[in-house]
C-alpha cells in the first residue's frame, strides 16, 4: 500500500513524463489536453471513452473529440520521443520485443476496420476492431517492466478495397491491407531505428508459419523465436536432390520431431522455464538444427542456413509446443525457451491496459482518433509501470502496510484517494 507521500509524487512524476512530448504540439491548450486524457485514462471512471474522461476532469467532451480527431499535433513524434525514453530508461540485455494482434470487440460498423473477423479477446470469429502491437518486457522475473512501443490499424481486404469507406473514416490513401507479419517487421525495424535494443524476439504461431517473416528478421540481425504450427514445414536434413517426391519433399514438424533421426535418436531435456506461485515450471524439449522452406523459387527449396527446430513437452498436461528460432547453433537452450515464454508478460500487460488505461474503450469514428487513444493509452500504461517500479523499490518497512499488515486511519485514506484523482 502507498503513503502519502508517494501518492502525492504521481502528479509531478507524471508532468515531467508528459513534458518530453511538449515540442509535438503547436499550441499550450492541446498539450494541456493531452495532460487531461491521460490523467482521464487512469482514474476510476466506469468506461474510459471520450465522454466520461471530458467529464471527470471538466473538460467539453467535443474539445476532447477534437483533440483526438484532427487537433494538429504530431503523434508520430510522439511515438518516436516514447520510444527514445524506453531506449534510454529501460535498456537491458535481457529485453525482449513481444508482436501481438489484439482484438476488440466492437458492437457498430463505424469503427475503422471493424468487421467479422477472429478476436483473440474472445476466442472466436466476432465483429471487432485488431490492433498490431509491438510490446518489449525485461523479463525481469521478480519486478518486470513491459511496455507497448508501437501500435497500428490492422485494415482487412474488405476495408482497403473500399476507398470510399476508407475516406469516411478519414483513413489516409496510402494505407493499405498489409498482413501482421509485415506490420510487425515494420514496426521492430523503426523501434531499433530509434535505439531499442531487443535480445530476443518472440510471437505466437499466427507469425511464426510464415516463412518471409524469419527472413526478414535475419536481413534485420535479430535474434528470435517463435511459435510454430504443427503443419510448419521443413527439412530435418538436407535433400540429396531437388525434388516433390516424398522422401525428398519438406516434412511437417510434427513428423520430424516425431520419425526423423535427428529427434528420434536424442534424449529428452529438462528444462526450468521460470519459478510461478504453483512452483517450477519445467516443460521437456528435444531439438535439432533444420533447414526452412524458401519459396523464393519456382519449386520449393531448403534454405541454406539451418535454424532450430524445438519440440516441447509439457510433463504435467502432456502439451505439446513447436518452436523455430534463427539463433546460432551454439545458442543457450534455456535462454531461448525463456524468451520463447515471455510473452505470458504480454498477456498480464494486455488484462491491466484494457482495466487501468482503457486500451480497448475507444468509441472513435476516425483513423486518427483510434492511433492517438491507443497512444495515450499506451503513455499512461507507461507511466504506471514507471511508477509501480518506483514504489516498490521505496518501499520498507516502515511504510504502512508494506509488510503486509496493519490498515491505515480512515483520514488518511480519504487523503490518498483524494490526491490520486489526476484530473
Amino acid at each position: 500500500m502507498m503513503n502519502a507521500d508517494q501518492i502525492r509524487s504521481l502528479r509531478p512524476a507524471l508532468g515531467a513524463l508528459l513534458l518530453r512530448f511538449r515540442s509535438c504540439f503547436a499550441k499550450v491548450n492541446s498539450f494541456v489536453h493531452l495532460q487531461s486524457y491521460v490523467s482521464g485514462l487512469m482514474t476510476d471512471v466506469p468506461r474510459k471513452s471520450i465522454e466520461p474522461i471530458a467529464l471527470a476532469c471538466h473538460t467539453p467532451v467535443r474539445t476532447l473529440q477534437e483533440f483526438l480527431s484532427h487537433l494538429p499535433w504530431d503523434d508520430h513524434r510522439v511515438n518516436t520521443l516514447f520510444q527514445h525514453h524506453v531506449a534510454d530508461h529501460h535498456a537491458s540485455a535481457h529485453g525482449i520485443g513481444v508482436f501481438d494482434s489484439s482484438g476488440h470487440r466492437k458492437s457498430g460498423k463505424m469503427t475503422p476496420g471493424v468487421q467479422r473477423q477472429w478476436c483473440g479477446e474472445m476466442g472466436k470469429v466476432e465483429n471487432c476492431v485488431i490492433g498490431q502491437h509491438l510490446l518489449y518486457t525485461d523479463n525481469d522475473p521478480k519486478n518486470p517492466f513491459t511496455c507497448m512501443l508501437a501500435s497500428d490499424l490492422y485494415l482487412p481486404k474488405s476495408w482497403a478495397d473500399d476507398r470510399d469507406r476508407c475516406r469516411k473514416a478519414h483513413i489516409p490513401d496510402h494505407i493499405d491491407h498489409e498482413p501482421t507479419w509485415r506490420m510487425a517487421l515494420d514496426h521492430l525495424s523503426e523501434a531499433m531505428g530509434n535505439g531499442i535494443r531487443f535480445s530476443w524476439v518472440t510471437f505466437d504461431e499466427e507469425y511464426g508459419k510464415v516463412p518471409a517473416l524469419w527472413f526478414g528478421l535475419d536481413g534485420l540481425g535479430q535474434r528470435a523465436i517463435g511459435e510454430v504450427p504443427r503443419n510448419f514445414f521443413c527439412w530435418p536434413t538436407y535433400p540429396s536432390c531437388h525434388s516433390l517426391q516424398g522422401p525428398f519433399a519438406a516434412k511437417k514438424v510434427e513428423n520430424a520431431c516425431r520419425y526423423s533421426p535427428v529427434f528420434r535418436e536424442k534424449a529428452w531435456r529438462r528444462v526450468h522455464i521460470k519459478d510461478t506461485t504453483h512452483g517450477r515450471c519445467i516443460w521437456n524439449i528435444k531439438a535439432a538444427r533444420v533447414h526452412l522452406v524458401n519459396t523464393d523459387h519456382a519449386v520449393s527449396r531448403p534454405t541454406d542456413r539451418k535454424y532450430w527446430l524445438i519440440m516441447a513437452k509439457n510433463p504435467d498436461t502432456e502439451e505439446i509446443k513447436y518452436f523455430v528460432s534463427n539463433a546460432p547453433a551454439g545458442a543457450n537452450m534455456q535462454e531461448m525457451l525463456q524468451a520463447a515464454f515471455a510473452r505470458w508478460h504480454i498477456e498480464k500487460w494486455f488484462e491491466r491496459a484494457k482495466q487501468e488505461a482503457g486500451m480497448g474503450a475507444f468509441e472513435v469514428r476516425t483513423y486518427c482518433s483510434l492511433i492517438r487513444h491507443w497512444l495515450c493509452s499506451r503513455i499512461a500504461m507507461l507511466f504506471l509501470a514507471e511508477q509501480t517500479q518506483r514504489l516498490r523499490g521505496e518501499k520498507s518497512t516502515d511504510h504502512a502496510g508494506a509488510s503486509g499488515g496493519g490498515r491505515q486511519p480512515a483520514h488518511h485514506r480519504r487523503h490518498d484517494q483524494m490526491e490520486l484523482t489526476l484530473c
